[in-house]
């Protein structure tokens, strides 16, 4: 699975990354990239729900990255996620034909 991290989205952008099977995450207010100390070239872990239906709009999920930081970053999903609203996320999903 694939994520953006951003300050904010237009609603626009969130919409187009959520219909690639992207999801769209936003740091917790007054933090950043530059107030975590990241620099971008990290590897990171959501700890997302397994199960689809147990993803909520604006649901807190923790990042991880792989020198050890972790911080708090909210769902940008304006509905409900199911495989039939965002079919993108299953695992035949659009990123395996454009990745």
């Amino acid at each position: 699975m694939k994520a953006v991290i951003a300050k904010s989205f237009e609603r626009i952008h969130r919409s187009n990354l959520v219909g690639m099977g992207i999801i769209p995450l936003c740091f917790k207010p007054g933090e950043d990239a530059e107030t975590l100390g990241l620099t971008g070239h990290e590897c990171y872990s959501i700890d997302l729900p397994s199960n689809v239906s147990e993803i909520r709009p604006g649901q807190d999920v923790t990042v991880v990255t792989d020198n050890g930081k972790s911080f708090t970053c909210t769902l940008r999903f304006d509905t409900e996620v199911t495989m039939e609203t965002q079919p993108c996320f299953s695992p035949q999903n659009i990123i395996s034909f454009i990745s």
